[in-house]
Protein backbone atom coordinates (compact mmCIF):
# COMPACT_ATOMS: atom_id res chain seq x y z
CA UNK A 1 0.00 0.00 0.00
CA UNK A 2 1.33 3.41 -0.92
CA UNK A 3 1.80 5.56 2.17
CA UNK A 4 0.40 9.02 1.53
CA UNK A 5 -1.41 10.45 4.58
CA UNK A 6 -0.06 11.80 7.85
CA UNK A 7 -1.74 8.96 9.73
CA UNK A 8 -0.17 6.33 7.47
CA UNK A 9 3.28 7.82 8.01
CA UNK A 10 2.68 7.89 11.76
CA UNK A 11 1.68 4.22 11.69
CA UNK A 12 4.75 3.39 9.60
CA UNK A 13 6.95 5.07 12.21
CA UNK A 14 5.42 2.90 14.92
CA UNK A 15 6.40 -0.21 12.95
CA UNK A 16 9.85 0.95 11.86
CA UNK A 17 12.89 -1.15 12.66
CA UNK A 18 15.33 0.12 15.28
CA UNK A 19 18.05 2.23 13.73
CA UNK A 20 21.60 0.84 13.64
CA UNK A 21 24.04 1.88 16.39
CA UNK A 22 25.53 5.35 16.02
CA UNK A 23 27.91 7.36 18.13
CA UNK A 24 25.30 10.14 18.06
CA UNK A 25 22.11 10.05 20.09
CA UNK A 26 19.21 9.77 17.69
CA UNK A 27 15.42 9.68 17.50
CA UNK A 28 12.95 8.87 14.73
CA UNK A 29 9.22 9.41 14.37
CA UNK A 30 6.93 12.35 13.67
CA UNK A 31 6.02 15.71 15.16
CA UNK A 32 3.69 18.64 15.19
CA UNK A 33 6.66 20.98 14.92
CA UNK A 34 4.68 23.77 16.53
CA UNK A 35 1.42 25.73 16.47
CA UNK A 36 0.98 29.36 17.68
CA UNK A 37 -2.36 30.53 19.07
CA UNK A 38 -4.01 33.92 19.43
CA UNK A 39 -3.92 33.70 23.23
CA UNK A 40 -0.10 33.78 23.06
CA UNK A 41 0.17 30.10 23.92
CA UNK A 42 2.29 27.82 21.77
CA UNK A 43 2.02 24.03 21.50
CA UNK A 44 4.21 21.35 19.93
CA UNK A 45 4.05 17.56 19.96
CA UNK A 46 6.72 14.88 19.53
CA UNK A 47 6.28 11.15 19.03
CA UNK A 48 9.54 9.22 18.74
CA UNK A 49 8.93 5.44 18.75
CA UNK A 50 12.66 5.02 18.09
CA UNK A 51 15.16 6.36 20.64
CA UNK A 52 18.80 5.46 21.18
CA UNK A 53 18.77 6.60 24.83
CA UNK A 54 15.67 4.84 26.20
CA UNK A 55 12.11 3.81 25.37
CA UNK A 56 10.09 5.62 22.74
CA UNK A 57 8.01 8.48 24.08
CA UNK A 58 5.42 11.18 23.46
CA UNK A 59 5.88 14.78 24.54
CA UNK A 60 3.88 18.01 24.49
CA UNK A 61 5.69 21.34 24.60
CA UNK A 62 3.69 24.22 26.07
CA UNK A 63 4.69 27.88 26.04
CA UNK A 64 2.67 30.37 28.08
CA UNK A 65 1.95 33.92 26.86
CA UNK A 66 4.64 35.05 29.33
CA UNK A 67 7.18 32.96 27.43
CA UNK A 68 7.69 30.14 29.96
CA UNK A 69 8.09 26.63 28.59
CA UNK A 70 7.01 23.30 30.07
CA UNK A 71 7.63 19.92 28.45
CA UNK A 72 5.28 17.12 29.45
CA UNK A 73 6.57 13.68 28.45
CA UNK A 74 5.57 10.10 29.21
CA UNK A 75 9.23 9.18 29.71
CA UNK A 76 11.56 10.65 32.37
CA UNK A 77 13.08 14.06 31.52
CA UNK A 78 16.58 12.60 31.19
CA UNK A 79 15.28 10.24 28.46
CA UNK A 80 13.06 12.66 26.54
CA UNK A 81 13.11 16.20 25.14
CA UNK A 82 14.23 17.84 28.40
CA UNK A 83 17.53 16.00 27.99
CA UNK A 84 18.34 18.64 25.37
CA UNK A 85 16.04 21.58 26.15
CA UNK A 86 15.88 21.52 29.97
CA UNK A 87 18.04 24.62 30.47
CA UNK A 88 15.36 26.73 28.75
CA UNK A 89 12.39 25.26 30.61
CA UNK A 90 10.44 26.45 33.60
CA UNK A 91 9.35 22.84 34.16
CA UNK A 92 10.03 19.35 32.85
CA UNK A 93 7.14 17.10 33.87
CA UNK A 94 6.59 13.37 33.59
CA UNK A 95 2.90 12.93 32.77
CA UNK A 96 0.56 10.85 30.61
CA UNK A 97 0.55 12.07 27.00
CA UNK A 98 -2.18 10.59 24.80
CA UNK A 99 -2.39 10.83 21.02
CA UNK A 100 -5.21 9.45 18.87
CA UNK A 101 -5.57 9.59 15.10
CA UNK A 102 -9.24 10.29 14.40
CA UNK A 103 -8.90 10.44 10.61
CA UNK A 104 -6.30 10.19 7.81
CA UNK A 105 -5.11 13.71 8.62
CA UNK A 106 -6.68 14.41 12.02
CA UNK A 107 -4.97 14.01 15.39
CA UNK A 108 -6.08 14.64 18.97
CA UNK A 109 -3.43 15.10 21.67
CA UNK A 110 -4.11 15.22 25.42
CA UNK A 111 -2.21 15.80 28.63
CA UNK A 112 -4.93 15.02 31.20
CA UNK A 113 -5.89 18.07 33.21
CA UNK A 114 -3.58 20.32 31.18
CA UNK A 115 -4.03 20.21 27.38
CA UNK A 116 -6.81 19.08 25.03
CA UNK A 117 -5.68 19.67 21.45
CA UNK A 118 -7.27 18.85 18.09
CA UNK A 119 -5.45 19.16 14.78
CA UNK A 120 -6.06 18.67 11.07
CA UNK A 121 -3.33 18.60 8.41
CA UNK A 122 -3.29 19.28 4.70
CA UNK A 123 -0.90 19.57 1.77
CA UNK A 124 -0.27 22.82 -0.10
CA UNK A 125 1.88 23.42 -3.13
CA UNK A 126 4.57 24.77 -0.79
CA UNK A 127 4.53 21.73 1.52
CA UNK A 128 4.59 19.44 -1.51
CA UNK A 129 7.60 21.33 -2.88
CA UNK A 130 9.35 21.18 0.50
CA UNK A 131 8.74 17.43 0.69
CA UNK A 132 9.98 16.87 -2.86
CA UNK A 133 13.13 18.88 -2.13
CA UNK A 134 13.83 16.99 1.10
CA UNK A 135 13.35 13.58 -0.55
CA UNK A 136 15.78 14.48 -3.35
CA UNK A 137 18.40 15.82 -0.96
CA UNK A 138 21.50 13.56 -0.86
CA UNK A 139 21.80 11.66 2.43
CA UNK A 140 25.38 12.79 3.03
CA UNK A 141 24.40 16.46 2.85
CA UNK A 142 21.91 16.12 5.71
CA UNK A 143 24.91 16.03 8.05
CA UNK A 144 26.43 19.25 6.70
CA UNK A 145 25.05 21.99 8.94
CA UNK A 146 25.73 24.90 6.62
CA UNK A 147 23.99 23.17 3.71
CA UNK A 148 20.82 22.16 5.57
CA UNK A 149 20.56 25.57 7.20
CA UNK A 150 20.80 27.25 3.80
CA UNK A 151 17.90 25.07 2.67
CA UNK A 152 15.97 25.87 5.87
CA UNK A 153 16.54 29.60 5.34
CA UNK A 154 14.66 29.34 2.04
CA UNK A 155 11.99 26.92 3.26
CA UNK A 156 10.98 28.91 6.34
CA UNK A 157 9.64 32.03 4.61
CA UNK A 158 8.14 29.97 1.76
CA UNK A 159 6.17 27.91 4.29
CA UNK A 160 5.09 31.04 6.16
CA UNK A 161 6.97 29.68 9.18
CA UNK A 162 9.47 32.49 9.66
CA UNK A 163 13.06 31.72 10.49
CA UNK A 164 14.07 28.04 10.42
CA UNK A 165 17.23 26.10 11.25
CA UNK A 166 17.75 22.38 10.81
CA UNK A 167 21.07 22.27 12.65
CA UNK A 168 22.63 24.14 15.54
CA UNK A 169 22.91 24.07 19.33
CA UNK A 170 20.10 23.27 21.78
CA UNK A 171 19.81 24.97 25.22
CA UNK A 172 21.65 22.18 27.05
CA UNK A 173 24.67 22.65 24.78
CA UNK A 174 24.41 19.65 22.48
CA UNK A 175 24.49 20.03 18.70
CA UNK A 176 21.44 18.88 16.75
CA UNK A 177 20.63 17.90 13.17
CA UNK A 178 17.02 17.51 12.02
CA UNK A 179 15.90 15.67 8.89
CA UNK A 180 12.17 16.18 8.16
CA UNK A 181 11.44 14.37 4.91
CA UNK A 182 7.67 14.93 4.66
CA UNK A 183 5.83 18.13 5.58
CA UNK A 184 2.16 19.07 5.90
CA UNK A 185 0.52 22.31 7.02
CA UNK A 186 -1.75 22.50 10.06
CA UNK A 187 -5.01 23.59 8.42
CA UNK A 188 -7.16 23.62 11.55
CA UNK A 189 -6.47 23.43 15.25
CA UNK A 190 -8.31 24.01 18.51
CA UNK A 191 -6.81 23.75 21.97
CA UNK A 192 -7.94 24.11 25.54
CA UNK A 193 -5.17 24.80 28.04
CA UNK A 194 -6.16 24.43 31.65
CA UNK A 195 -9.77 24.33 30.42
CA UNK A 196 -9.52 27.69 28.60
CA UNK A 197 -9.70 28.17 24.85
CA UNK A 198 -6.32 29.05 23.32
CA UNK A 199 -7.93 31.06 20.55
CA UNK A 200 -7.42 31.07 16.80
CA UNK A 201 -4.27 30.18 14.89
CA UNK A 202 -2.08 33.28 14.86
CA UNK A 203 1.69 33.92 14.70
CA UNK A 204 3.35 35.04 17.91
CA UNK A 205 4.28 38.76 18.06
CA UNK A 206 7.91 37.65 18.20
CA UNK A 207 9.04 34.26 16.91
CA UNK A 208 9.99 31.88 19.73
CA UNK A 209 13.15 29.81 19.81
CA UNK A 210 14.92 27.38 22.10
CA UNK A 211 18.63 27.74 21.47
CA UNK A 212 19.09 27.53 17.71
CA UNK A 213 15.78 25.72 17.26
CA UNK A 214 13.22 28.22 15.97
CA UNK A 215 9.54 27.40 16.47
CA UNK A 216 7.54 27.93 13.26
CA UNK A 217 5.12 30.82 13.06
CA UNK A 218 2.74 28.62 11.10
CA UNK A 219 1.58 25.19 12.24
CA UNK A 220 3.56 22.40 10.58
CA UNK A 221 3.51 18.60 10.82
CA UNK A 222 6.63 16.58 9.96
CA UNK A 223 6.75 12.82 9.33
CA UNK A 224 9.57 10.50 8.32
CA UNK A 225 11.51 12.63 10.80
CA UNK A 226 14.96 11.94 12.19
CA UNK A 227 16.81 13.93 14.86
CA UNK A 228 20.51 13.44 15.66
CA UNK A 229 22.58 14.92 18.48
CA UNK A 230 26.17 14.39 17.29
CA UNK A 231 27.65 16.19 20.32
CA UNK A 232 26.37 14.80 23.62
CA UNK A 233 29.12 15.85 26.04
CA UNK A 234 27.30 18.85 27.54
CA UNK A 235 25.67 18.44 30.97
CA UNK A 236 21.96 17.58 30.82
CA UNK A 237 20.32 20.36 32.79
CA UNK A 238 16.81 19.53 34.01
CA UNK A 239 14.90 21.72 36.51
CA UNK A 240 15.43 19.81 39.77
CA UNK A 241 12.04 20.58 41.28
CA UNK A 242 10.26 18.94 38.35
CA UNK A 243 12.57 16.03 37.63
CA UNK A 244 10.15 13.26 38.60
CA UNK A 245 6.92 15.21 38.98
CA UNK A 246 3.56 13.82 37.94
CA UNK A 247 1.37 16.78 36.84
CA UNK A 248 -2.39 16.61 36.95
CA UNK A 249 -3.24 20.15 37.99
CA UNK A 250 -4.61 22.83 35.69
CA UNK A 251 -2.49 25.71 34.44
Amino acid sequence: MKTTTPREWAEAAEQAAIQPPDTAEHFAGYAVVGVPFGSGHYLAFRRFPTSSVGPGYRAVWLRTPAGQWTIYADAPPELSCARYFGAALARAATAPVNAEWTGPAALTVRVPGVVQWELEFGATWVTRAATATALRFPAALWRRDSVVNAMAAMMGPALGAGRMKLAGIVPNGQSFQARPLRIWAVTRSRAAIGGKDAGTLRPLPGQARLGDFWLPQRGLFAADLGIRYPSTAAPHHIPDHERAAQHHEHH
